[in-house]
This record gives C-alpha cells, structure tokens and sequence, in this order.
C-alpha cells in the first residue's frame, strides 16, 4: 500500500488547489517532497471530515 498515494485521495476540489499551493514551498523548507507534502494534508483533511462527520452521528444519536 502507498501511503502517499492513500494521503493524495483526500485532496479534491478546493482541497486540491489548496494542497498544491503549499506544497512547493514547504517541500523546498523540509526534508519531505511536494508529494509527501500533499498526502500529509490531504491526510489531514479527510481526519477532519472523519471528526466532523462522527461529531455529527453522535450528537444524532444522543438526541434519539
């Protein structure tokens, strides 16, 4: 399993533009590439939607 390409899979869209924006120069400041850099937030991104999406199934559930 690639890790980078799993991380990459969570860059759509708005997500996308925003990943590539940033990823050339925090590629050029640290020892990861702009691939590396781009699954990271891409990673990062789906973390947040699995927190919000969980937030939201349990704040259903505890009204049922």
């Amino acid at each position: 399993m690639d890790l980078t390409a799993v991380g990459k899979t969570g860059l759509v869209g708005w997500r996308e533009k925003a990943g590539d924006r940033i990823a050339e120069p925090l590629a050029s400041r640290t020892p990861l590439s702009d691939d590396q850099i781009r699954a990271v937030v891409g990673a990062a991104f789906f973390a947040l939607s699995l927190y919000y999406v969980i937030g939201t199934i349990r704040r259903v559930t505890d009204q049922i």
